[in-house]
């Protein structure tokens, strides 16, 4: 699914079953909570603290989803076409850092 479709799936979906988007403020809140969910998840799965026994069953995609969700209603309350800003991102990371990394020699 392209980023556009995304977004439109994410407003039918608040206008079906959400009533309305929670304030920017709020849904920022909430981003906070999911991505902590997320840095939690691969903190105890793949750093180096212990991975609870209440979290063995977290599923990270389900938390990357969450988050991506919140951002994708943020997007279309704020009027971003985030589509758009990703395609101009990436082209200019891609323009600036292609040479960057392949130079760093941490990366080799």
């Amino acid at each position: 699914m392209k980023i556009d479709n995304a977004q439109l799936a994410v407003d039918t979906w608040i206008k079906d079953h959400g009533v309305r988007y929670f304030n920017e403020l709020t849904n920022m809140a909430q981003l906070t909570e999911e991505v902590g969910e997320v840095a939690r998840i691969i903190a105890r799965r793949y750093g180096e603290q212990s991975e609870k026994e209440s979290d063995k069953n977290k599923d990270l995609g389900e938390e990357l989803a969450d988050v991506l969700f919140v951002v994708l209603c943020l997007a279309n309350q704020t009027g971003i076409n985030l589509q758009e800003a990703f395609d101009k991102k990436l082209d200019l990371k891609t323009e600036r850092d292609h040479d960057r990394h392949h130079n760093n020699e941490k990366l080799k």
